[in-house]
């Protein structure tokens, strides 16, 4: 078979890989389109192997929640440049992949790459295909999967997908109301990342160290020993404030904590608990 201009084309718009590398997979398979297509799926595993020492830490965030809003799924899918990550295949494959999650909940990275998305390719195959097109190392580095125990799960992503929150919320119908207000919490989240919904929730041990910072600091501005346990005791109060999701300030209205705004608004409605995933952060 001759390896023409339009043949080489066809492949092209067949995986979308560049045209050297079309014209190489077309001459190495004797023209052979099926052939060649694998050839350049094999290609993209290849690539995968070369770049597994390479830094993907751009990519996407994505979250999705059910129509019931009783699951909800948080998913992060890396590649090595913005560039790269904003493009309309490696969107395509994220979203793909929380589908896939929401679907079929695996366990793990590893039962995910196994399993068949929207179309019946598996998500390994998927991403060798990717992998094939774009020349970088892709990863599905980690994802969560969020069943409703007693509440309504909202989501945000926030930053072009840098950032994503899923958070449960008692109370909350699932309608646009209550949408609007599982929204705003998740946005809080994302915006001033707090450690925990409640100051009870903070480990003995973080207190107890911050507490001991406070009171060294409070030693070394010279203050008078009999106030420096107060002054500790207040630096602790304010960093339950910033770190505790409750009793935060109200991003979009400074004049509440996020409790009184979620009282008020929700009437009686509380957070039960929250996920958030921040593009390329150490995993906890």
């Amino acid at each position: 078979m001759d390896i023409t201009s339009d043949v080489i084309r066809k492949l092209r718009e067949k995986t979308g890989a560049g045209m050297m590398d079309c014209k190489r997979a077309l001459e190495a398979t004797k023209g052979e389109m099926e052939a060649a297509i694998e050839y350049l799926r094999k290609k993209g595993a290849a690539v995968a192997q070369k770049r597994a020492d390479r830094s993907a830490t751009e990519g996407m965030i994505v979250t999705k929640v059910s129509p019931d809003g009783k699951t909800g799924v948080v998913v992060e899918v890396n590649c090595e440049t913005d560039f790269v990550g904003k493009s309309a295949d490696f969107v395509a494959f994220a979203e793909a992949v929380a589908e896939t999650v929401a679907a079929r909940r695996p366990a793990t990275t590893e039962e995910l790459a196994s399993l068949p998305a929207t179309g019946g390719k598996k998500i390994a195959d998927l991403m060798n295909d990717l992998l094939a097109k774009v020349g970088e190392k892709i990863e599905v580095r980690r994802f969560t999967v969020v069943e409703a125990k007693e509440g309504t799960i909202f989501s945000y992503t926030h930053l072009g997908n840098k950032i994503g929150v899923l958070v449960e919320c008692s109370t909350l119908a699932n309608d646009a109301p209550g949408t609007v207000i599982g929204r705003d919490v998740a946005m809080q989240i994302a915006a001033m990342n707090p450690m925990t919904v409640t100051r009870e929730e903070i480990a003995k041990d973080v207190v107890a160290r911050e507490l001991e910072i406070y009171k060294t600091q409070a030693a070394n501005e010279k203050k008078p020993p009999p106030i420096q346990e107060k002054i500790a005791l207040g630096r602790l109060e304010k960093f339950y404030q910033e770190m505790c999701l409750l009793e935060q300030i109200f991003i979009k209205d400074g004049s509440k904590t996020v409790r009184e705004y979620i009282t008020e608004a929700g009437k009686g409605a509380n957070v039960i608990g929250f996920h958030r995933f921040q593009l390329g952060e150490e995993a906890t």
